[in-house]
């Protein structure tokens, strides 16, 4: 038995909590850079203060996969995750453009990005799990739909308040602007109340019901309806070894691709205000005028990006899913690495397209090509050992660009992001060997197999 398909609106309210998430996190990584230098971090400090974010991914999206595989509550499986996640969340948006000193910001970066996690790993496996495989294509694209909405109002709150609203862009010596503080409170209000709507509005499958979605036999039907055992260590590196092929193929694509990513969050903001606005002092108005453009263009690619989610899977079902993933990160890494040859901020937003189409693609394609690979019992598990994949590469780039900064590029941040955009071209080369178990353009659907096995009965 099938699970059913789903509605364009179920689908909507399953993924409207991932714009709150996408919210926080588009504050983070257009805003942190900012507020530790403004808090005093030289340039190659910068680096290693934003371990923080891989690290506590590392660490949390496993296990919150685990145990929500294993759980369920009267709100569910994966709800009480993401409630837990957005209080957490708000608070630390709430409290860390206030931090007085720099250890402090980066201790608030720890708890954001650890509580944005809780959030986040079980809203990938809620899609898998509520989805039939033909759906779930469309599922992680109205995700990156919200992803983009989220990170686009998020990213550009700073200058709209700035120039729209007058709100200060500039402030004391060590003192983050108002329009900083501002746009964090906001961010806190958004994550939560998105997050609550998805609570509300969303059913999740029993385990019993998923049983039967799986073709198990009664007697594993009547146990998915009872409590399961704890599991030990040893099922999970057991279930760590048994990684499915697909799953490894995709880790290399994914490691080259936020490489990149986390190349371009960490120096946009110091590369473009030095190269193009010409302006240093983490104080002056030329700056800060340079950091909120920063905002405005992260606000373009994430823009683009919610309108390619719509795209990306029509041109997936007439060609394949690895073919746009593939053509999107080349395209997306070649703009990245021409940032370099830029001279006016105008001239940015061309760039911006091309990041945003290999941004959508990358929220997108991934899981859906990893679902189909997964067993349905282990979904949460393994879309968190996923997240290694995404965080190892920002754990290396956090530990290395800093030196290739100074000693390499002779303090040049501009060359980080060339590298980076080398980076995402090799992804995109790499996409060409992964295996793509459940392409729905080879997989006929239960339709399909339906009149199949009705015509094969009839010539019987």
């Amino acid at each position: 038995m099938e699970k059913p398909r789903l509605s364009f609106w179920q689908i909507w309210n399953m993924s409207f909590g991932f714009m709150g998430i996408q919210f926080g996190f588009g504050l983070q990584n257009a805003n942190v850079s900012r507020i530790f230098e403004t808090l005093g971090a030289s340039i190659d400090q910068i680096p290693i203060l934003w371990i923080a974010a891989p690290l506590t991914g590392l660490l949390v999206q496993p296990i919150i996969g685990y145990f929500s595989d294993r759980t369920w509550t009267p709100l569910g499986r994966r709800r009480p995750y993401f409630l837990f996640g957005a209080i957490a969340s708000s608070l630390a948006l709430v409290v860390m453009p206030y931090s007085p000193y720099l250890w402090v910001a980066a201790g608030m970066l720890w708890i954001l990005d650890a509580s944005i996690n809780v959030s986040m790993e079980p809203f990938r496996a809620l899609v898998a799990d509520n989805l039939p495989s033909d759906q779930r294509t469309e599922g992680f694209a109205v995700q990156t739909f919200f992803i983009g909405v989220g990170s686009v109002i998020a990213s550009a709150m700073p200058y709209v308040l700035s120039n729209v609203f007058n709100v200060a862009n500039t402030a004391p010596v060590g003192e983050v602007p108002p329009s900083v503080k501002i746009s964090f409170i906001c961010g806190a209000v958004v994550f939560l109340g998105s997050i609550l709507w998805t609570v509300y509005r969303t059913k999740e499958y029993s385990p019993k019901e998923l049983a039967v979605f799986n073709g198990e036999d009664i007697l594993d039907v009547k146990m998915a309806s009872e409590p399961e055992e704890k599991a030990s260590m040893k099922e999970i590196l057991t279930d760590l070894r048994a990684m499915p092929k697909t799953m490894m193929q995709l880790a290399l694509v994914q490691f080259f691709s936020w490489f990149a990513l986390f190349a371009m969050w960490i120096y946009t903001t110091s590369a473009v205000t030095s190269q193009i606005f010409g302006a240093t002092d983490s104080s002056s108005a030329l700056y800060n005028k340079g950091a909120d453009w920063v905002g405005l263009c992260f606000a373009a690619y994430n823009g683009i990006s919610a309108l390619a989610a719509f795209a990306l899977p029509w041109l997936a079902r007439r060609t394949s899913r690895k073919f746009v993933h593939s053509l999107s990160l080349i395209i997306g890494g070649i703009s990245l690495a021409t940032v370099s040859l830029v001279e006016s901020p105008n001239m940015l937003m061309l760039n911006m397209v091309g990041i945003g189409l290999a941004w959508a693609s990358i929220l997108c394609m991934p899981y859906a090509i990893l679902a189909g690979a997964l067993p349905a019992k282990k979904m949460g598990f393994y879309m968190g050992v996923f997240n290694f994949f995404i965080v190892l590469p920002q754990i290396l780039a956090a530990g290395i660009l800093g030196f290739f900064t100074r000693w390499a590029f002779n303090g040049d941040t501009m060359m980080a992001i060339v590298l980076g955009g080398a980076s995402m071209v090799f992804a995109g080369m790499l996409v060409v060997f992964v295996k793509d178990e459940d392409e729905p353009n080879k997989i006929p659907s239960a339709t399909q197999r339906s009149s199949t096995l009705k015509s094969q009965a009839t010539t019987a």
